[in-house]
């Protein structure tokens, strides 16, 4: 794996401080039983974890008379890795089952789909594919639930149904919340009842701002200041006794024209590729019979100081996924790429809309990596 003089990519810490660590540490301090606590959360009655889609710790740092009450907390914050890919498909399976992407098994935005010869978008689904049978570990709603504990959920309505839902954060009590108003409204009314609950709050906003205009743009820090405040009043309108956790999926980094490597118009990053899976910062490169070593070879010395590139045996010996279920091994690309400093290796012909995108994440940079862990105790 190159990646240019003192560039080291951003490990993940699985079973210390990852996203999946906070799950279960969650479900630990709820008082669930035989849940782990590697974060050594206190105990408390009702939880309520808010996800902000997007907001990487450096940003939320860099920005933070955007954000003045997510920064005062993040003074006595710290920050969490995501995981690998740093992707929202990935991310929010880890903190819905308090796995590793090795062991829930949902890999990155597009993976092959073994024996078939097709990619599985999972944002967007597929319907041949369950989703239980693709991700069947038990969600931490799951767990919760068969623990006396209420479990619920408040996000997008158009979430609701969707395959990544069902795969990632099954069990639940979905409420439907269309505004960052209604976000706040939900939670409280839905952690109002007796007895302990947990509640996982979503707003993907600032993700989508990231992506269209960049994460420097004067339009994502405005949307901060809405995240900022949607924070700060949700934690005004928890009943009490609840304590409020504040995390993201992954950060964003801006990617210039410059910066990315067009596959669609490089042949050697197509000669012997069968499928290319994954999204700009973080590819899976699936090889045709026979071609997985001159496909890496071919990649390494294309991308060079561009990105971190392995193969698919190097990539799960270094823990880049965690330890990884041999059910789930045949998802992860024979190559692996995840690009290093602010570049991505793009597809402008398949993948035209990805291709256009400002801001983008799923590496092992830091900017990728690093989410907030921000805690307002029980009042």
């Amino acid at each position: 794996m190159t990646a240019g003089p003192g560039s080291t990519p951003l490990m993940p810490r699985y079973g210390e401080s990852a996203l999946p660590d906070l799950a279960t540490s969650l479900l630990a301090a709820l008082g669930v039983p035989a849940e782990a606590n590697p974060l050594d959360l206190p105990p408390a009655g009702k939880i309520c974890l808010l996800v902000v889609d997007g907001m990487g710790w450096e940003l939320l740092r860099q920005f933070p008379a955007a954000a003045p009450f997510l920064s005062e907390l993040a003074m006595t914050g710290a920050p969490l890795t995501a995981g690998f890919p740093s992707t929202t498909v990935t991310s929010l399976t880890s903190l819905g089952t308090g796995l590793p992407p090795g062991q829930h098994g949902m890999l990155g935005y597009q993976v092959a789909v073994p024996g078939h010869g097709t990619l599985l978008n999972a944002l967007h689904w597929d319907d041949r594919v369950d989703p239980v049978v693709w991700q069947p570990a038990p969600t931490i709603f799951e767990r919760a639930a068969r623990a006396g504990v209420a479990a619920l959920r408040v996000a997008h309505s158009s979430f609701r149904k969707s395959g990544l839902s069902t795969a990632s954060m099954r069990g639940a009590d979905y409420r439907s919340a269309n505004t960052l108003g209604a976000l706040v409204s939900h939670t409280a009314a839905a952690l109002a009842g007796d007895g302990p609950a947990l509640a996982m709050v979503y707003t993907g906003d600032l993700d989508a701002t990231g992506h269209m205009y960049g994460c420097g743009s004067d339009a994502w820090r405005y949307q901060l200041g809405h995240a900022d405040k949607l924070a700060e009043q949700l934690a005004g309108a928890l009943p009490p006794g609840t304590a409020l956790y504040i995390t993201a999926d992954h950060g964003m980094t801006d990617v210039p024209a410059d910066k990315r490597a067009d596959a669609d118009a490089l042949p050697e990053l197509r000669e012997g590729v069968r499928l290319l899976g994954g999204e700009p910062r973080a590819r899976h490169v699936y090889a045709a019979p026979g071609a997985a070593a001159d496909v890496l070879a071919s990649w390494r010395e294309t991308l060079g100081s561009r990105a971190w590139v392995a193969s698919r045996d190097e990539a799960i010996a270094a823990g880049w996924f965690g330890p990884v279920d041999p059910r789930w091994a045949a998802r992860i690309g024979d190559v692996v790429a995840a690009a290093a400093g602010c570049s991505a290796i793009v597809a402008t012909a398949a993948e035209p809309r990805e291709s256009a995108l400002v801001g983008m994440h799923g590496s092992l940079t830091s900017a990728d990596q690093l989410v907030p862990l921000l805690i307002r105790g029980p009042s």
